[in-house]
């Protein structure tokens, strides 16, 4: 797999406690605005976060299904450390985003810049930006258990991306993240077990090549 690939497959977060809905849930006037600013709210407060993830992916003639730990520090830090497959992990340690699977004959890294530019949804679930400003078309519609969704086409990536949908609770927690590739491929994330503020040491977005197995800078996704 090339390192664009597994960057593209293994990039990104977050998410997922439940919330009691209120008159919120029923109420017609509330915008996909008003919706986005509470997601706004709910993350920019957060200092750390721990959750559970499981990730799918279908397309290029694919699927599989993955899962693991999502740790996210701020700023700019964030580990994927999947359980299966087991040795699989992408860490974003503030300077580059590492990739690495159990057995691969390389370590795949990118500088976080360039990274940040490319996945919108990266920079916002580190709270770099508003989510009303990162999407293109922003609508709002219904999910199961009293959810919302909010959908658009996330700006600067129109060549690459026709659709993110985040499902959010109404206090503006995401619960999943789907993204919609213009070659058709679709990625789905969904978040469990939410720990906000969780205390997690600066140290575990230290990522350290395994002995003998060279590190290669990738290209960023395209």
């Amino acid at each position: 797999m090339s390192g664009a690939k597994a960057l593209r497959l293994g990039g990104l977060l977050l998410a997922g406690s439940a919330f009691a809905l209120s008159t919120f849930g029923q109420d017609a006037s509330v915008s996909a605005i008003e919706l986005a600013k509470r997601v706004d709210q709910h993350y920019n407060q957060l200092q750390s976060l721990k959750a559970g993830f499981t990730q799918s992916y279908e397309g290029l003639g694919m699927k599989r299904e993955e899962s693991g730990t999502l740790l996210l520090l701020k700023p700019g830090r964030m580990k994927w450390e999947y359980s299966s497959p087991a040795g699989k992990v992408f860490v974003l340690d503030g300077e580059f985003g590492w990739f690495y699977s159990r057995g691969d004959s390389q370590v795949q890294r990118v500088r976080a810049k360039e990274l940040d530019d490319l996945r919108s949804p990266l920079r916002f679930l580190l709270g770099h930006t508003r989510l009303e400003k990162e999407l293109n078309s922003l609508t709002l519609g219904n999910a199961p258990g009293g959810r919302f969704t909010l959908s658009g086409q996330p700006k600067g990536l129109e060549e690459r991306m026709t659709r993110l949908t985040l499902t959010v609770t109404a206090d503006g927690t995401i619960e999943g993240i789907e993204m919609e590739e213009t070659d058709g491929a679709l990625t789905h994330f969904t978040f469990s077990g939410e720990t906000p503020n969780a205390a997690i040491p600066a140290g575990t977005f230290h990522f350290s090549p395994p002995a003998g197995v060279p590190v290669v800078d990738a290209l960023p996704p395209v």
